[in-house]
């Protein structure tokens, strides 16, 4: 079976109608990137960064996968598929898919301020259960925070996800400007023999020497294009 690794960013929950990170009128345009996305504004203000969590994760209990979602977890069923992604939201895996590796966390668990990526002190909350409050405590005794990989941390799941693109045949990168790193730095790791596809809807720039083939649409019909295109591969 033919390895498959999806690179994700926001431009693949749009069609769910959840706010992205650079949406206009979405609830990120409303504060400072440095307020409410970086570990200096958590200790600045630790409950206006847990109050905005809170309501992003509101948001992302009524949003629901998309077809573009759906279309990458059909695929598992004919490629040992991996989807790495920049994206916080659950929406991969309610859609099917079964191998996720979030890179920058994962807005429905909260987890330890003082060790964040201690398994023992990560939780997952439940649409009954939602809100993190000041004073609730992690299994360390520190405040719960969320599980999330702010601007000023690093980025524990970047090994396992570069691993995964230096054994990709066929990378896909879907909704993503490549130019967040580490994450960007990704598709550098693919080997020169793998087939590489981009799907987004506006011109994004590749870097130099590396053969890419476009599909210029939004996530769900770029993905339904690929399918067709995967398929003749397998």
């Amino acid at each position: 079976m033919k390895k498959l690794v999806f690179l994700t960013g926001a431009g693949i929950s749009v069609d769910s109608g959840f706010s992205t990170f650079r949406d206009a009128n979405g609830l990120w345009e409303q504060y400072s990137v440095q307020d409410v996305a970086s570990i200096e504004g958590y200790w600045r203000n630790p409950s206006l960064v847990i109050n905005f969590y809170n309501n992003l994760r509101h948001q992302l209990v009524d949003a629901s996968p998309n077809e573009g979602h759906r279309l990458v977890a059909s695929l598992e069923e004919h490629f040992d598929t991996t989807v790495v992604t920049q994206n916080v939201d659950d929406l991969h895996e309610r859609a099917g898919s079964t191998n996720v590796i979030h890179l920058h966390g994962e807005l429905m668990k909260a987890t330890s301020t003082n060790n964040p990526n201690d398994k023992r002190c990560i939780q997952t909350l439940t649409p009954d259960n939602l809100d993190i409050q000041i004073g609730d405590k992690a299994k360390d005794g520190s405040q719960l925070r969320p599980f999330i990989v702010w601007f000023g941390e690093a980025v524990p799941m970047m090994d396992e996800a570069a691993r995964a693109a230096m054994n990709a045949d066929i990378f896909v990168v879907i909704g993503t400007s490549l130019n967040v790193y580490p994450a960007a730095g990704l598709i550098s790791y693919v080997p020169r023999e793998a087939k590489i596809y981009l799907i987004d809807p506006k011109p994004v720039k590749v870097p130099y020497g590396i053969d890419v083939h476009t599909i210029q649409k939004g996530a769900s019909e770029g993905m339904k294009d690929l399918k067709e295109i995967l398929l003749t591969l397998k």
